[in-house]
């Protein structure tokens, strides 16, 4: 019995914006995307060699009803809470936050010689956990197994499996896989998908091909998301590929979004609001670290 294979339904080239205090970033898809990505939200790719399109950061703002997910490709970060964490994510290192009932943070960008480059994916919560404690789950460049491909290039696993090797990101309930691939030129790869996940895959360098039509190959800064199937094929051009891999299980819940806050209802939302006007916004002091 043949495996269906996933064609791309939609592709996104992003949209320039600016976040924070006055960061430069493009982001692939937003509120405007809701529910085509379930239960991904938002994907921002940030990077410049200027630093004055990133130094500002992300000064003290709030979190509720999501995971945050950082993954630095060059240049550093450095973040701390009202938890009482605190930390630098550098080349190659993630940091998986849920920020569950609520979370007040900072992300401040490191002034760099070079460029300051990376991703931040929004990962929806359950209704049963949006209020839930909240975790942080900080992955060093080297906790993060790194599978060799057969003809050169490599898969990097943050979540999920690839080859029968598990990332270290695990027990979370919309099964997440996120991968970095690295394929050399005219190789391809083959990615088994659950059926019913979401998929989509981020290209950060290089073109290709990231399914079997006849469109235009794909280049950096595009998003393609995928329709159903069991499976993707994706091949490398003239040149070599790194692309970042995502597919979850969708929750199909109703989503009530509002800036940092995401819920099921509009009056979580009105609730989040008053809460931070009082200043009861912090349901959990304790600061929940997860290595």
């Amino acid at each position: 019995m043949t495996v269906p294979l996933r064609a791309v339904a939609r592709r996104f080239p992003g949209i320039e914006t600016m976040e924070g205090a006055g960061v430069r970033l493009r982001r692939m898809f937003g509120n405007r995307q809701v529910p085509l990505f379930d239960p991904y939200l938002l994907l921002d790719d940030f990077g410049s060699s200027n630093p004055e399109d990133y130094l500002a950061g992300f000064p003290w703002h709030p979190h509720r009803g999501i995971e945050t997910v950082t993954y630095m490709l060059e240049g550093e970060v450095a973040h701390g809470d009202t938890l009482g964490n605190s930390g630098t994510i550098g080349p190659g290192d993630v940091q998986w936050m849920t920020a569950g009932s609520g979370i007040i943070h900072q992300e401040m960008p490191r002034r760099s010689d070079g460029r300051l480059s990376g991703f931040q994916l929004w990962v929806n919560l359950p209704a049963k956990e949006k209020m839930a404690q909240p975790a942080y789950r900080g992955l060093s460049g080297a906790e993060i197994p790194s599978v060799p491909l057969e003809h050169g290039g490599s898969v990097r696993v943050i979540a999920g499996t690839f080859d029968r090797v598990a990332g270290p990101v695990r027990g979370l309930s919309v099964d997440p896989t996120y991968l970095d691939i690295r394929l050399p030129s005219h190789e391809s790869i083959e990615l088994g998908t659950p059926r019913g996940h979401t998929a989509f895959a981020q290209v950060v360098s290089g073109s290709g091909a990231f399914d079997t039509t006849s469109g235009p190959p794909a280049r950096p800064g595009e998003t393609l998301l995928y329709g159903p199937g069991e499976r993707a094929r994706i091949a490398s051009a003239d040149e070599p590929l790194r692309f970042l891999w995502v597919t979850g299980r969708p929750l199909g819940e109703p989503v009530a979004w509002y800036g940092p806050i995401v819920m099921n209802r509009p009056e979580e939302l009105r609730e989040a609001a008053r809460e931070l006007q009082n200043g009861q916004f912090i349901h959990h002091r304790a600061p929940i670290l997860e290595e």
